[in-house]
């Protein structure tokens, strides 16, 4: 059978299930930021989809309001001042990104592909990347996604004092690089390796397993070689 059919079926049946069996879950935490914080449930952020298409993603909010306009915009740092107490909870467990099955549903996103960025960071990448990236559909999570699983750590042991130049510099670039390998190397074997090292990153930020797994993932540039694997 087709492979992005099936995938397609998968998405939305597996979604579907985690809407019911998340419920129980969503409801105290929609109470908690209501009556919280400034009173912000969801956050909506324009991100660029398959065929350059834009769509709203869907995520438990988690800063002040109109943060992206503050500081280091869509850059999130250690100890960001931006974040909420509880928001900072829901970001470091990752509960804030479960809304986004939603967006699996309506078949903006898929639950394993290229993580879609917000038009400011899409555009710097290369035209060949973005060519590229544009002819898959996003996913909640991905080949980069788990590269990056503590991406603020990172940011924040490299170049702390200018985390924007770091980040565009050096991880952009090299997610770019992660997503075209994903797009070459793409199957129902690379999807299912992906999700399973997902839940593995929940319980330990060890991205060395990544690598052991895809032998063929592109290095990563020297910039990244001052830590050891295991501490991405």
């Amino acid at each position: 059978m087709n492979y992005h059919l099936i995938k397609r079926l998968f998405d939305y049946v597996s979604s579907a299930i985690g809407l019911i069996l998340l419920t129980p879950l969503f409801i105290p935490i929609i109470l908690i930021l209501k009556f919280t914080s400034e009173g912000e449930v969801f956050y909506l952020q324009k991100r660029i989809g398959q065929e350059n298409k834009s769509f709203g993603m869907i995520k438990f909010a988690t800063m002040l309001k109109n943060s992206q306009n503050m500081s280091y915009g869509t850059i999130t740092i250690p100890n960001d001042p931006r974040v909420t107490r509880f928001g900072a909870f829901l970001r470091k467990t990752k509960i804030n990104e479960l809304p986004q099955i939603i967006n699996v549903l309506k078949g903006d996103l898929s639950l394993i592909g290229p993580r879609p960025l917000p038009k400011n960071e899409f555009d710097l990448y290369d035209e060949n990347v973005k060519e590229i990236i544009s002819k898959i559909r996003p996913g909640i999570t991905g080949i980069g996604s788990l590269i990056f699983r503590d991406e603020e750590g990172i940011i924040a042991k490299n170049m702390p004092e200018n985390p924007k130049l770091f980040y565009e510099n050096v991880i952009l670039p090299y997610k770019g690089v992660l997503e075209v390998w994903y797009f070459h190397n793409i199957s129902f074997r690379t999807d299912m390796k992906i999700l399973i090292l997902t839940f593995w990153s929940l319980l330990k930020k060890d991205s060395g397993l990544v690598y052991k797994w895809f032998p063929s993932i592109p290095s990563k540039p020297k910039e990244l070689y001052t830590h050891k694997l295991n501490e991405m």
